[in-house]
């Protein structure tokens, strides 16, 4: 199935002289959520703002459903939906002849039940009437997805979606996205709430220094980088780890009272039963022993230190 957005070599440098993407090559598949993941400043914004025709590229071409953003891109446009971070909406205008505008900004003919569906989904109905500058920041925000799903789009942004929201709306918004790609509905999103992408997305994306470091598959990226750790509860505290067990990648905590091995899921001997003979020769009990698998989060800090 061909990619419903394609970048290729798609650079941004600035009349300043930043370059804040360079050479930038994706492809995002039809119906799948797509996070974006990068410290501030890595260039989140700038692509998301290149694809949405916001920001014009320095060098290289984007295609949405196979539509170029600059020779075609009035097709290519009417095909996305944006959620922007910054809270920019018509103040003193009510909600819905903003969600009716902004659906015929693209062309699209009066749909009062694909309007109502979208407000009620947000908890936006009893709202409709509403100035919109008399809502609170979490409605506003609401009100910013509600005009991006007006129009039908068939890629949805949502840039920073929940930063500063309420928790009821965080939900709302994540079942609404969950409803939306059962539709078809392709979805990219950048957020500093790595606990949700880790939930929500199929692939992962990592953007550092305006460059693209990794993008794999969300289980295969945990698989293949992440790292599994052992976790031993001992009998008697230690002072120390022996000199013995130097050579294994071992923690003491600074109670004395846990042992951490650290080892890689990828290779084909863990090490394990060496260990545990090694702790008994060396008269080492221990009353628990689990393993977890390093987080999402742990594994982008990682990432974005090595391109650092």
């Amino acid at each position: 199935m061909d990619p419903i957005i394609s970048i290729r070599n798609v650079s941004k440098v600035f009349p300043s002289g930043l370059r804040a993407l360079n050479d930038i090559n994706l492809d995002i598949r039809r119906g799948e959520i797509f996070a974006l993941l990068g410290p501030n400043g890595a260039g989140k914004t700038t692509l998301i703002s290149t694809i949405c025709g916001i920001v014009t590229a320095s060098a290289g071409t984007i295609t949405v459903d196979g539509h170029d953003i600059v020779s075609d891109y009035r097709a290519a446009r009417s095909k996305i939906g944006l959620v922007p971070q910054e809270l920019a909406t018509a103040a003193f205008e009510s909600v819905l002849p903003q969600m009716n505008f902004s659906r015929g900004l693209f062309g699209k003919p009066a749909d009062a039940a694909h309007i109502e569906k979208v407000l009620r989904d947000l908890s936006l109905w009893d709202k409709r009437n509403a100035k919109i500058i008399t809502l609170s920041g979490g409605m506003k925000r609401r009100v910013l997805i509600a005009k991006a799903l007006s129009h039908e789009p068939e890629v949805l942004f949502l840039d920073e979606p929940t930063a500063g929201v309420d928790v009821e709306l965080r939900h709302d918004m994540w079942q609404m996205v969950r409803e939306l790609r059962e539709r078809g509905v392709t979805i990219i999103l950048t957020t500093h709430y790595i606990e949700e992408a880790e939930e929500m997305a199929d692939r992962i994306g990592v953007i550092n220094g305006g460059e693209i470091k990794v993008v794999e598959e969300k289980t295969v990226l945990m698989n293949k980088l992440g790292k599994k750790q052992l976790t031993l509860t001992l009998q008697q505290t230690l002072s120390q780890i022996p000199a013995g067990l130097a050579n294994y990648p071992l923690e003491l905590s600074p109670e004395g009272d846990v042992l951490i091995y650290t080892f890689d899921v990828q290779k084909e001997h863990t090490g394990i039963p060496e260990l545990l003979r090694e702790l008994g020769r060396h008269g080492i009990d221990f009353k628990d022993l689990h393993s977890s698998q390093s987080s999402l989060e742990e594994i982008f800090v990682s990432l974005v230190k090595e391109s650092a």
